[in-house]
């Protein structure tokens, strides 16, 4: 039912898009677009986080702050940093004039129309952050493979890789979370860490450790990165401080040492290791060929979180327009050089399809299904470790063996 209503309503999607696109305004047309089907999602499937939020909604808004982290009459306490509890306290005061009722802490599971809506448009309002944040780290594109064809665009595609993020997509808007403005948090300061705006972007990255403390052990890179880059260049030549990242130019500094820290943490951010790798994607093709592998792996690996069977033909359709999307548009930016894949990339890439059939159409009408039902998760588990743990050995490899940066002209 839900796959008929997208393909009806996508076509509005797609109208409003090419109407924009055509006045020029193709950001906005990009940012309309997948907030249209932000919407088209909202009836869809959610998981325990939508009461875990829902209860953090009544915590803050019906205690006194003293009593917010002790509060246990339901079991999903409130165990994110402070920034975050006034963001669900400021967001309660919004959802009083949707529903009174969800913001009572002893209405446990508590559920209706109302109270979907509210916490379903918070999501997509807080995502203006992100949007913003994608806007600014477009700016610091490498514009020299700039093409007439807009589509052909580095800007036009990095703005269509994050923006349709397929992971944000169905971790925010199906399973439900409030990952979208968190990682505009992230981008942004990474935005401000290109455009030399250094304690702007630490300021900003401070604030996302106040806000979930999951983002901390991106911290030793982060400070390690200010340090060579802000720190020790007012006392020391330029020249001095590249040479502690040999391998690293100043425009890619950031970026392995942030993506290094969240491959280690894979599991529990996935599509914002991705998302990260995404700038890197549109300038070399090397960093290309390894964002696709961990970004069809990755999100392939999230498959397990809708479960459901109304959600099925969604995310396979959504993962594979956004796959299909990613691969075309990279090979075209740089099909001037060598295939992004090698022969094992390329078949352990379509091995992914095989995997999901057994798992998904085959495991269920096994004699194993009743007493082994984690097979299908440990295969998916199993088979997405090994993709990534390889993008992880080619980005460090890329890294380390790379050729000396940082050094223009100018300096």
């Amino acid at each position: 039912m839900w796959l008929n209503w997208l393909k009806t309503r996508g076509g509005a999607a797609m109208a409003a898009l090419g109407t924009v696109k055509g006045s020029g305004n193709w950001f906005l047309a990009l940012a309309l677009g997948v907030t249209l089907l932000k919407c088209l999602l909202i009836p869809t499937y959610h998981s325990t986080d939508f009461e875990v939020h829902r209860n953090w909604l009544a915590i803050t808004h019906s205690l006194p702050l003293s009593q917010w982290y002790y509060e246990a009459t339901s079991e999903w306490t409130l165990d994110y940093p402070p920034f975050f509890a006034w963001f669900e306290y400021v967001l309660s005061h919004v959802a009083k004039y949707f529903d009174q009722e969800m913001l009572n802490i002893h209405n446990l599971n508590y559920f209706n129309s109302r109270t979907l809506l509210f916490q379903r448009f918070s999501v997509i309002f807080t995502d203006l952050l992100f949007v913003y944040a994608v806007h600014e780290c477009c700016k610091c594109v490498n514009g020299k493979k700039a093409s007439k064809e807009l589509t052909e665009k580095p800007k036009f595609i990095l703005s269509a890789l994050l923006l349709w993020n397929f992971g944000l997509l169905i971790v925010d808007h199906i399973h439900f979370q409030y990952n979208g403005f968190l990682s505009g948090l992230m981008l942004l300061s990474i935005a401000r860490l290109f455009q030399k705006r250094h304690m702007e972007g630490a300021f900003l990255f401070a604030i996302l450790l106040h806000f979930k403390h999951i983002y901390l052990y991106v911290a030793p890179a982060y400070g390690i990165y200010l340090l060579r880059s802000y720190c020790f260049t007012a006392s020391k030549p330029e020249p001095a401080a590249s040479s502690l990242f040999p391998a690293l130019s100043f425009q890619e500094g950031p970026l392995p040492c942030i993506l290094g820290s969240k491959l280690l943490g894979f599991v529990q951010c996935c599509g914002q290791t991705t998302m990260y790798h995404r700038l890197l994607s549109v300038e070399k093709a090397g960093d290309a060929s390894i964002f696709l592998i961990l970004t069809t792996t990755g999100h392939y690996s999230l498959f397990p979180l809708l479960f459901t069977t109304p959600e099925l033909p969604i995310k396979i359709l959504l993962m594979l327009l956004f796959t299909i999307y990613s691969i075309s548009s990279l090979m075209t930016l740089f099909r001037k050089e060598k295939p992004l894949f090698n022969w094992m990339e390329t078949v352990y890439l379509l091995g992914l399809a095989p995997l999901e059939v057994c798992c998904e159409f085959v495991f269920p009408f096994t004699s194993w299904r009743l007493k082994y039902p984690f097979i299908p998760l440990l295969l998916t588990s199993v088979y997405c470790a090994v993709g990534v743990t390889y993008a992880w050995f080619r980005l460090y490899v890329s890294m380390l063996t790379g050729p000396p940066g940082g050094k223009t002209k100018k300096q």
